[in-house]
């Protein structure tokens, strides 16, 4: 499915866009006029996360749930702890911010990382470790994703990074590939246009 077939949530709409048209996160980092889709900008993500802005649109995300997209590992074990009617925590922190329901249903289909299970990434983090390991040139996102809502968040602000939890999971939507969220997405913007 091409990017700009997707709906687009109202505050994504006002985002600024690529040279290829695509809307550009509020955490992504800008260099020489061009956004670093890979990376994430630390001050922006900084304020998202004290001033409960969502990582894709910045704009204010109401009390409540929030949520993110997950890959394949994080995908399996929410998978396998709710057949197991077990609770599902990640004490692992993230560097990935939550973000409306709307703007990540749309974020798992336009984002090409996200999107497909044999997508890989394109850009390399700048030093490698536990928490960026997924971020480096060639990851594969895995073979399923999902669209995931937790009640809540926690963050850390580091010299260096922003770390995210969620907590209490409300909602999980897997997928092998995203436009399984269309209809879901056209439902969301139904029900709370902005």
């Amino acid at each position: 499915m091409r990017f700009d077939s997707v709906p687009k949530p109202p505050p994504v709409e006002a985002r600024p866009r690529d040279t290829r048209g695509y809307p550009v996160p509020a955490i992504t980092p800008w260099h020489d006029g061009q956004p670093q889709f890979a990376l994430t900008d630390h001050e922006r993500s900084a304020a998202c996360a004290r001033d409960r802005l969502c990582s894709v649109c910045n704009t204010l995300m109401p009390a409540g749930p929030v949520w993110r997209v997950v890959g394949g590992a994080e995908t399996e074990a929410i998978a396998e702890a709710l057949a197991a009617g077990l609770p599902y925590r990640n004490l692992a922190a993230t560097l990935e911010g939550p973000g409306h329901r709307a703007c990540m249903l749309y974020a798992s289909m336009v984002c090409p990382y996200l999107a497909r299970p044999n997508a890989r990434r394109g850009m390399s983090a700048a030093r490698p470790d536990e928490l960026t390991e997924h971020v480096v040139r060639g990851a594969v996102r895995g073979a399923h994703g999902a669209v995931v809502g937790f009640a809540d968040y926690e963050f850390a602000i580091t010299p260096d990074r922003v770390l995210f939890r969620f907590v209490d999971l409300v909602e999980f939507l897997p997928h092998a590939t995203s436009d399984a969220h269309l209809d879901e997405l056209r439902a969301e913007l139904a029900r709370s246009p902005r």
